[in-house]
């Protein structure tokens, strides 16, 4: 089940006001330039943000996520009719041939166990055209980023248009090993209603991930930097297997 965050209604129609700088697509929007794809499956698409701002490239785009309430703020954004939207995840899909898939942000880390995260890479890997790439970050656990996942360097008060004012901070529960489990609350001003969502992040070194792929059927084209965050995030390319 996706995270209150992504499916509950109120806190989906926010999210995009909340994490308002989306800097992070810039780099994969020109990874997708750079490999002339054409067809691009975006999984883990959440509010459309990516999905969007590629279709008004006219890049042939497929959207899936598991939350229905992010997909209902997707469907509704200008140039929306130009994507796929389905609900479901990676092992879910419809028969494709996409050029490249995509997960950005935290959605590789999502699947917490090694059988989901196979499964997973399975999906996509058969939703890709032979040759097809499939890109995505993850961060480097040996920057230990939960640490600053604390209220005093999280808060903020956002001015979400149609909603008021909304106060909002993250801070972690556990970390269990390669788990690291937080919370993050939200105040809307206009009612006083408090809501939270808790999440859970598996955090994989670059070998493990390289060793997930390769098993999965793909094989590791480049592990390169994340401009927006250097030093913090591996940002894996790689091609499906024995072309």
């Amino acid at each position: 089940m996706p995270d209150p965050i992504f499916a509950e209604p109120r806190l989906a129609r926010i999210y995009d006001a909340i994490d308002a700088d989306r800097s992070d697509l810039g780099p994969y929007a020109a990874m997708v330039a750079e490999f002339g794809a054409r067809r691009v499956l975006d999984v883990g698409c959440g509010t459309g943000v990516f999905a969007c701002l590629l279709a008004e490239r006219g890049v042939e785009v497929t959207a899936v996520d598991p939350a229905a309430a992010s997909l209902a703020v997707a469907r509704a954004k200008p140039g929306a009719d130009r994507v796929r939207w389905i609900l479901g995840d990676a092992t879910t899909l419809p028969p494709l041939r996409a050029d490249l898939a995509t997960m950005t942000g935290n959605v590789a880390q999502v699947f917490l166990t090694d059988d989901a995260w196979t499964a997973a890479l399975r999906g996509v890997r058969a939703a890709l055209r032979p040759g097809g790439l499939l890109v995505f970050e993850t961060r480097d656990p040996a920057r230990r980023a939960w640490r600053e996942w604390d209220r005093a360097r999280t808060h903020a008060v956002t001015d979400v248009p149609g909603t008021g004012r909304v106060e909002s901070w993250c801070e972690v529960l556990d970390v269990s090993g390669p788990l690291v489990t937080f919370r993050h609350t939200y105040v809307f001003e206009a009612d006083g209603a408090v809501l939270t969502s808790d999440s859970t992040l598996r955090f994989r070194g670059r070998e493990e991930v390289g060793r997930s792929l390769r098993e999965a059927g793909f094989q590791v084209q480049d592990v390169r930097d994340a401009p927006d965050r250097p030093g913090r995030e591996f940002v894996f390319v790689a091609r499906t297997a024995g072309v």
